[in-house]
């Protein structure tokens, strides 16, 4: 049995072939924080959630909310990352179910520098 709070998710990790590609990208790219580095281990701040990047990680699907979702794909783009699948509408939350102050949930998806997939989602009223 959990006690507490409840269950919260305190790191997820990723698989990295090369640890420094990878590491620039999650930090320069995205704009993400380094929050520390232990020989092969690198972790960065994904908003309170440490991400684990690791050579010994499965690859893992991460979504990661954005503000602005087409203006951040652009600026991917411009950067030369990989976009799998441009910014479109997923659900509309008319009844909000997910208790947020916004209507439409958009998602992209995109590949790291380590041929990851990874879900952007935007929120739009």
């Amino acid at each position: 049995m959990i006690v507490g709070r409840g269950p919260m998710v305190v790191q997820v990790a990723q698989h990295a072939d090369d640890l420094d590609r990878a590491t620039a990208f999650y930090t320069d790219t995205l704009g993400l924080p380094l929050i520390a580095r232990f020989g092969p281990l690198v972790f960065i701040d994904l908003g309170g959630t440490r991400l684990l990047l690791e050579e010994a990680a499965q690859p893992a699907l991460l979504y990661l909310r954005v503000d602005g979702l087409d203006q951040q794909i652009a600026q991917l783009e411009h950067a030369g990352v990989e976009i799998v699948s441009p910014p479109h509408d997923i659900f509309t939350d008319d009844d909000a179910v997910f208790g947020g102050h916004w209507k439409v949930e958009s998602q992209a998806f995109i590949r790291d520098s380590e041929g990851n997939l990874l879900g952007l989602v935007g929120h739009r009223s």
